[in-house]
């Protein structure tokens, strides 16, 4: 059971118990609404009956309910690279779905995380915080309680997450390939490579597939880009994320001409490097749901992006 529990201050004298918690603990209204049917708020260590006004010294305690998720449990590596009591941060490989679907029912992350908590002794229910495609690999949130995602999905919302990502391209990107509608130069780098924004909006899937498209009715999406090394007619670049739209970046490089290697839906099929799309979520940077302590949390670009780009240069010195 998830215990929050905060000392009333004078300046908090005259507030009601309801706006104390949204106050001190950013609860969220459904949460606080939860609570106070459930009778899960304690006033001096006595359920609270009613929302009164508490006075200064006072200690109010919130407890949030055991929940659990009923996923079978697989041996998968589920590489955690931090957990607390609100939070957890994994490191996802390629070729795996998050959370079991219709058609991957078994063997995906959610599993793995049964497994994890079988091993440690933990009890939980899995929410995701954010989401990674089956192809995509690196870090993951996984809210530990409804406060923990409520929290962090409300910092998103705010553009307060900042989510980057390493992404291996076909094309070299070139100032003179970034002079199409939608993209602006912000600056340049001090190897005179530019860096630039994509502002596209983005609507789909289209009818019968999962493909995302840029069209002038979607959804505002924006991503900004840096070129990291550019090699033998591919680039490789990171990318921060200012929206979150499905397949955003997919979308937004296949528009521009640039599409990941690897990535077959958005024709950067490319068998001899890699096989899946080269798309690696690889920093992370959030406040704690509970402390309000500053988090980052980084995971290296894994083998199979290495070795694609290693092909890449070592073509381009045998020409």
């Amino acid at each position: 059971m998830q215990t929050f529990e905060f000392t009333v201050e004078k300046e908090d004298e005259g507030l009601g118990i309801r706006r104390l918690l949204k106050k001190r603990l950013d609860f969220s209204s459904r949460l606080l609404a939860r609570l106070r049917a459930q009778k899960r708020v304690y006033l001096n260590g006595e359920i609270l009956e009613g929302w009164m006004k508490p006075k200064a010294g006072d200690v109010i305690t919130a407890l949030l309910p055991d929940e659990k998720s009923h996923f079978e449990p697989e041996d998968i590596d589920t590489d955690v690279l931090y957990e607390d009591g609100d939070i957890l941060i994994l490191n996802k490989q390629p070729g795996i779905t998050v959370h079991p679907t219709y058609g991957h029912p078994s063997h995906t992350i959610a599993n793995g995380l049964m497994k994890h908590m079988e091993e440690t002794g933990d009890s939980f229910k899995i929410r995701f915080v954010n989401r990674l495609d089956m192809d995509t690999s690196g870090l993951l949130i996984v809210g530990k309680n409804s406060h923990a995602q409520d929290d962090i999905v409300r910092q998103m919302q705010e553009n307060r997450v900042e989510k980057r990502y390493i992404a291996i391209v076909r094309g070299e990107i070139t100032e003179n390939a970034l002079k199409q509608p939608g993209v602006t130069v912000t600056e340049y780098d001090e190897d005179d490579n530019p860096r630039f924004t994509i502002d596209l909006p983005i609507g789909g899937p289209a009818e019968g597939t999962a493909n995302r498209f840029v069209t002038e009715d979607g959804y505002p999406s924006v991503t900004h880009v840096r070129i990291l090394q550019v090699a033998s007619g591919y680039s490789m670049i990171e990318l921060l994320l200012e929206t979150g739209r499905t397949h955003q970046i997919r979308v937004h490089l296949s528009h521009l001409g640039f599409p990941i290697i690897g990535d077959e839906l958005y024709g950067g099929a490319a068998p001899s490097l890699i096989d899946r799309q080269a798309l690696h979520a690889y920093s992370l940077r959030f406040s704690h749901p509970r402390s309000g302590k500053p988090m980052r949390f980084e995971a290296a670009v894994p083998a199979d992006m290495k070795q694609a780009l290693y092909k890449i240069i070592a073509a381009g010195q045998e020409e």
